[in-house]
């Protein structure tokens, strides 16, 4: 029987011992915003994390980690996912992450591990995939934290956030575990995000002596895109009087710091902490303020004492999640639980620690694209090992699913780094040669621009949508990333190189920017058109015009006929002058266009998608699909007139023209003529001999009042039909 027994075990491929101990128990151990400058064991020239190297020297560090989009939700969706933002659908923060995809501790739950989340979570929705959770609402706080319970109740606890999630990890693992199964532990600090309230015990940790400046501490930005100058992320001119800096009282010097955000922190302490805090800030503070007062202080001397304080600050936090790591390694090493369980240290991005000029992240640049990763996995890490192959954390899902022995769904994008971790110091042959990074916030908070690009062993690719730059660095002569090298004539091989590079791993994740939402709202008059449109769409329209510079212009050129034919109809003009599809999702996500209940709704765009980009026909279908899909999903009794992009160029053999005509023989089939209807107008506005007549369209392109005539007059017979 026992023979039996054996043979049963083998034949199912498991080892004789308890699930727990075949498979690892995972501790996954997240800071927020903690820069790869700021870990001992990374080189850092500023403080000491003894805990975290610990990690490095019982197990590997990776020298080229990276994240996909460098913003604290969309990383962590990245991660739970193991795919890029456009794919998990989390872009920016403000978004809210759908806990109804699959996600790698639903898919270890499942397989039998005990997952919890505590901490920082971010993504605006409840977690999901969890047996217990508790979790900080969006930012949380440093002291006397709320915590969200898993009823939807908040409950707060007295005390410092990076200490008591370090408790509440300890807690789980030494009372509530379940020592039969084994665990996915997600411990998640909010630390050391701004605004860098340190714990008591750590004020005047780094006091003694100044931190070192970073030797681009003033950046002029030369040699680079005009658009680095426009960031609101400086330290020079974007810190918060009492916010950022821990000032009480009105803002003594407003030429040198901003106002209108108060130090939450300080109002939520108690009377103890109170005094504590003032005892260490004020002094300080008061020594500042005598010194501006009596003239002492240059601007150039104003940013080197906010870099003082910021820096102090900010690893004064760091210092508490280090002693929290120190805590749990200790936990696991006293209880036996060492030998089985993988440890891994990382954070959802990087930070500028004065580099360039700056604090936060956004940018491709190393300081924020590069995250760390730290690794012990004892029997099968080597101790000591340092990787330099190019990991993501779209790598996270992948891995520990691995780990754990479950099957790797196909659609997850990362690749598992299970067997990078067997040999650090010898990456597979068909490793990796390039990361992907995109970032999609666009008219936010520090006004960093939308941008993509690439990333191998050397150099670094970025484009800029806003202004159609392309940057180029070589990381070896460069690594400061000062000057882009994308227009020296000795890069135009290597400039060529990356640009397919950048294109085919666009291709290979599918990456289609038709179909990924994008304001535009770092164009005034766009900004101002779309608060306004949003007003009126409070009042519900009956029927809606959906598009781009050819249908606003019902409110110019087609104006008389809009008001012969649409004015008593109730209609809402939702043209803007260049929308592509992207930017028609955008605004159909947001506000009060989210939900409208129009009888009819007139869809026309695409052709900026073709005269901007020349895009491929079936991606700029894929946008206008998506268009009709949102369309349904909140307006269902709304019906919808999908008319065919209009005829652009003179000639019929243009090749915009013909992209066009490309993507109306796509579109044509979603229409189903019982909630979707499509009509091809192309004939209403050509010549028999298929050329554009200037007396329709003047610029090839854009419709005279006769052209709206005759748009009007050719769509009103299905208009009627729609009970319009």
């Amino acid at each position: 029987m026992q023979r039996l027994l054996l043979l049963a075990i083998v034949c199912l491929g498991l080892s004789p011992l308890s699930a727990a101990t075949s498979r690892p128990n995972i501790l996954f151990i997240f800071s927020d915003d903690h820069a790869l400058q700021a870990i001992g064991a990374y080189g850092s020239r500023i403080n000491q994390t003894p805990n975290i190297d610990r990690l490095a020297h019982e197990g590997a560090l990776f020298a080229n980690s990276f994240c996909a989009n460098s913003i604290c939700g969309p990383s962590r969706a990245c991660i739970l996912t193991g795919k890029h933002s456009h794919r998990n659908g989390f872009l920016r923060n403000g978004n809210r992450f759908d806990g109804a995809q699959p996600t790698f501790p639903k898919q270890l739950r499942h397989a039998g591990y005990q997952t919890v989340m505590l901490g920082k979570w971010h993504l605006e929705t409840n977690p999901t995939g969890f047996d217990y959770w508790e979790v900080l609402p969006d930012q949380g706080n440093y002291y006397n934290p709320d915590f969200i319970q898993m009823d939807g109740s908040r409950k707060r606890y007295d005390g410092y956030c990076t200490d008591l999630i370090t408790e509440k990890a300890l807690h789980w693992l030494q009372a509530e575990r379940d020592p039969d199964k084994p665990f996915l532990l997600m411990c998640q600090h909010k630390a050391p995000h701004r605004n860098w309230a340190p714990a008591p015990r750590h004020f005047g940790l780094f006091h003694d002596l100044p931190v070192p400046e970073p030797d681009t501490l003033f950046d002029d930005y030369a040699g680079r895109s005009a658009l680095l100058k426009e960031n609101e992320m400086s330290i020079d001119r974007h810190f918060y009087w009492a916010h950022d800096m821990k000032f009480h009282g009105d803002n003594l010097f407003p030429d040198f710091f901003l106002s209108g955000i108060p130090n939450a922190e300080y109002r939520r302490m108690n009377e103890a902490q109170r005094r504590d805090w003032d005892a260490h800030y004020e002094p300080l503070n008061q020594r500042f303020i005598d010194q501006m007062r009596a003239g002492q202080l240059s601007r150039a001397d104003v940013v080197r004492w906010k870099y003082q304080r910021y820096l102090q600050d900010y690893l004064g936090c760091i210092a508490a999640v280090d002693d929290g790591v120190g805590q749990l390694l200790d936990y696991l090493d006293t209880s036996g639980l060492a030998t089985n369980t993988v440890v891994i240290y990382s954070s959802d991005q990087g930070f500028y620690l004065g580099e360039h000029g700056w604090y936060d992240k956004r940018w491709m640049f190393e300081e924020s694209l590069k995250m760390p990763f730290l690794i012990r996995w004892p029997g099968v890490i080597a101790p000591g090992k340092r990787s330099h192959a190019l990991i993501q954390n779209i790598d996270y899902a992948p891995t520990f699913l691995e780990m754990a022995g479950v099957e790797i769904p196909r659609d997850i994008q990362g690749r598992s780094l299970v067997p990078l971790l067997r040999r650090p110091d010898q990456p597979p042959a068909d490793w990796r040669d390039a990361i992907y990074y995109a970032y999609y916030e666009n008219a936010a908070v520090h006004n960093v621009p939308i941008h993509d690009g690439v990333r191998t062993d050397r150099y670094k690719l970025l484009f800029f949508p806003r202004t159609g730059e392309w940057q180029l660095f070589d990381l070896v002569t460069d690594p400061q990333e000062l000057r882009s090298r994308h227009a020296d004539p000795a890069y135009a091989g290597i400039l060529n190189g990356l640009q397919k590079r950048y294109r085919d791993l666009r291709q290979f994740y599918e990456v289609n920017p038709a179909v990924i939402p994008a304001t535009r709202g770092d164009e005034t008059w766009w900004r101002e058109r779309y608060q306004a449109v949003d007003e009126r769409a409070r009042n519900d329209a009956d029927l809606l015009f959906i598009g781009d510079s050819i249908t606003q212009g019902w409110e110019s050129t087609g104006q008389q006929v809009w008001n012969n034919y649409y004015h008593r109809r109730n209609a809402l003009n939702l043209g803007f002058s260049g929308d592509r599809t992207e930017h028609v999702i955008w605004r159909l996500t947001q506000g009060n266009l989210a939900n409208g209940k129009a009888k009819v709704a007139v869809v026309m765009i695409g052709t900026n998608n073709t005269g901007h980009r020349m895009q491929d026909p079936r991606e700029t279908a894929a946008g206008i699909q998506r268009i009709l899909n949102l369309l349904q999903e909140r307006s269902p009794n709304t019906k919808i007139l999908l008319l065919g992009i209009f005829p652009r160029a003179e000639q019929p053999f243009d090749e915009a023209r013909l992209n066009n005509v490309a993507i109306n023989q796509v579109i044509r089939r979603f229409a189903d003529e019982q909630r979707v209807f499509f009509r091809d107008l192309s004939d209403v506005f050509l010549n028999p001999d298929g050329t554009l007549p200037k007396t329709v369209m003047p610029d090839s392109l854009h419709l005279s009042p006769e052209g709206y005539q005759r748009w009007a007059e050719a769509i009103e017979p299905t208009l009627k039909e729609l009970g319009i």
